[in-house]
């Protein structure tokens, strides 16, 4: 399992892109599964899973349909994310009975490593999971839609996903020296890729299906340059008006039109996202004094500063390092 998690210098380094702060942030982990081989007629059922799950079609077609998303054929090169709690088929044809795929997955494991169904193997898969921390699921699994399909040969971000899975097949068909280490990486590219394909269709999601979140937020021209502006710059004391300036909105038109898509006020979002950034400086540096990290931020008070990390994170930023942190009623983001 591979830590996406970036330290010091590396994407925080790239300052107004929010997708890449956040997956630099967050404490995301990815890991590859059991491979499925299948063909002739055939049809799996399986249970809902917390995780947030990829998949790619290394060769052959399959139908795939999530709990309330429309059924999808998926070919060979294509490659799909979907939010986890949801029960999903896959098959040559879903008007088949399923059969359960825990067994199925089971036996994989005691066996060869490769789940079987049907009669044949001429379609093929490569999947996995991601998981997340109680913040992440917030800021990220929770702007999710159900799913995400990623089409090969389609242009832009699902375009990159095109020669990932191609690299993936090759990599599959005679595992090298470093194999694990491109095996990560490409399941890195897939979640940022994903992110991208939500950005440019607008299909961002909030909690229970609102609509409102940061990335349906940064598919909106003048919302996504406000959200990239205070992610270049989030220690910085903006005001509604100063960002609405910026984008060429009124005050208010801007307010409202931020709520709207976010789902959060401006300087709400902010602060959030400036908290969550504090937490993670006293996780990483387990000596570097609350005092520091508050003056980093543009807190002139150590108070102020930890009465807003309390509100955000539930917990005070002493307490949340020594690992007594609960997740209190501000600790989520729309």
């Amino acid at each position: 399992m591979t830590n996406m998690t970036q330290g010091p210098g590396s994407m925080l380094d790239r300052p107004g892109d929010p997708i890449a702060e956040v997956i630099a942030l967050l404490r995301v982990t990815h890991q590859l599964s059991t491979r499925l081989n299948a063909g002739g007629d055939w049809a799996l059922d399986f249970a809902p899973e917390q995780h947030v799950k990829f998949s790619c079609v290394l060769s052959g077609r399959a139908w795939l349909e999530f709990a309330g998303s429309p059924a999808v054929e998926l070919h060979a090169g294509d490659a799909f994310l979907a939010r986890g709690g949801t029960r999903a088929r896959m098959g040559s044809d879903l008007a088949l009975p399923a059969s359960p795929a825990g067994p199925v997955f089971l036996a994989a494991r005691e066996g060869d490593g490769i789940a079987r169904a049907g009669s044949s193997e001429e379609t093929r898969f490569q999947g996995g999971h991601y998981e997340f921390d109680a913040a992440s699921q917030a800021w990220l699994v929770d702007a999710l839609p159900g799913i995400v399909v990623m089409r090969h040969g389609a242009s832009g971000a699902a375009g990159v996903v095109s020669a990932a899975v191609d690299l993936l097949v090759a990599e599959l068909a005679s595992p090298g020296l470093g194999f694990t280490v491109v095996a990560d990486r490409l399941a890195g590219i897939l979640l940022v890729q994903a992110l991208r394909v939500i950005v440019a269709s607008g299909d961002g999601e909030g909690p229970a299906g609102t609509g409102a979140s940061w990335l349906r937020g940064l598919a909106d021209p003048q919302i996504g340059t406000a959200l990239r502006l205070m992610h270049g710059d989030v220690a910085r004391r903006w005001t509604v008006a100063e960002l609405a300036g910026a984008v060429a909105l009124s005050r208010s038109g801007f307010a409202a039109r931020f709520r709207e898509l976010v789902g959060l006020p401006p300087l709400e979002y902010l602060l959030r996202w400036r908290m969550l950034r504090a937490a993670r400086a006293l996780e990483d540096d387990p000596r570097r004094p609350v005092s520091s990290v508050s003056a980093e931020w543009g807190y002139t008070s150590d108070s102020a500063f930890s009465n807003a990390f309390r509100r955000v994170m539930g917990s005070a930023p002493s307490h949340f390092r020594a690992g007594e942190a609960n997740a209190g009623e501000g600790r989520g983001v729309a």
